[in-house]
C-alpha cells in the first residue's frame, strides 16, 4: 500500500408552476440569443437559468442560478457537487439536482468517446481534458487508471482508489491485477489534488517509481502518471519521470 499526500487546502414550492410574465420574457432573451448567436454568447448564469427553466415566487430563475454559482464558488464545483450538497438550497430539489449532474456526466461521456477514437499517446490534450472533467474538481482524492490495448487505445477507465482531502491509499498490486484481467498492454494513471496545486509530492514520486517497476515485470508499460488540478496538470513523463 502506498499513501499519497496532497497539498491541503424536498422540492421547493413554486417549481413546475407557470412563470410570471416578466420572468418568462427574461428567460426568452437568453434563449433567443442562444438560437441566434450560439451557446458561447451566454453567461454561466444564463446557461444555468435555461437549464433550470423556472424560478421561485419572488426569485426569478436568474436569481436561483446566481445563488448556485455563489454557493459553490463557480460552475465547475457546482457541476461536481454530490446530491446531498444541494439539500436545502432554495429552488433546487432532487429533480433539479439530477438535471445538473446529468449535464456533467454527458460531458464526461462525450470526452470519453473522444479519447477512445485514437491512440492516447497521440492525443495527450484530450486525455488531460477528460481527466480534469472527471476528477479535477473533486473535493477528495481519486486515483484513476486508463487501461490501454497494444495500439494505445482505451479499454477501460476505472477509479482504482478514493481517499480524503489530503491522503489516499493506493495498492500497486490491485492495479497490476486489473491490468492482467483487462489484458492491458499499457496504462496511464492519474490522481487529483483537491487544493488545485499540481506539484507532485514525494509520495507521488515513490508511487510512480513502484508502479513503473512493478508493471514492467508483467510487460505492461506505464505511459504516464498525471497529477490533475482544476485548471493545471503535471505529467511525470513530460518532466522526465523525476
Amino acid at each position: 500500500m502506498y499513501e499519497i499526500d496532497c497539498p491541503a487546502l424536498p422540492e421547493t414550492a413554486g417549481v413546475g408552476q407557470p412563470a410570471p410574465v416578466a420572468e418568462q420574457r427574461s428567460r426568452d432573451m437568453p434563449r433567443e440569443r442562444l438560437r441566434d448567436a450560439g451557446p458561447g454568447a451566454l453567461s454561466d448564469v444564463e446557461l444555468i437559468a435555461l437549464l433550470l427553466g423556472t424560478g421561485l415566487p419572488g426569485h426569478n430563475v436568474f436569481d436561483v442560478a446566481r445563488s448556485l454559482l455563489e454557493r459553490f464558488g463557480g460552475l465547475r464545483a457546482m457541476l461536481d457537487a454530490q446530491p446531498e450538497e444541494f439539500a436545502g438550497l432554495r429552488g433546487i430539489g432532487p429533480a433539479r439536482a439530477a438535471q445538473l449532474q446529468a449535464v456533467i456526466e454527458l460531458a464526461r461521456r462525450a470526452l470519453e468517446e473522444k479519447v477512445r477514437e485514437r491512440p492516447l499517446v497521440d492525443s495527450p490534450g484530450a486525455v488531460e481534458d477528460y481527466l480534469r472533467l472527471r476528477i479535477g474538481g473533486r473535493s477528495h482524492e481519486v486515483f484513476v487508471g486508463l487501461f490501454l490495448d497494444v495500439r494505445h487505445r482505451l479499454i477501460r477507465a476505472e477509479e482504482c482508489s478514493r481517499g480524503s482531502l489530503t491522503r489516499m491509499a493506493v495498492y500497486p498490486r490491485e492495479i497490476v491485477r486489473r491490468a492482467l484481467m483487462l489484458n492491458a498492454a499499457s496504462l496511464i494513471v492519474a490522481h487529483n489534488h483537491p487544493s488545485g496545486a499540481v506539484k507532485p509530492s514525494a509520495s507521488d514520486r515513490r508511487l510512480t517509481r513502484v508502479l513503473r517497476d512493478t508493471l514492467a515485470l508483467i510487460d505492461v508499460q506505464l505511459v504516464d502518471h498525471l497529477v490533475i488540478g482544476a485548471h493545471d496538470t503535471f505529467s511525470f513523463a513530460r518532466n522526465g519521470w523525476d
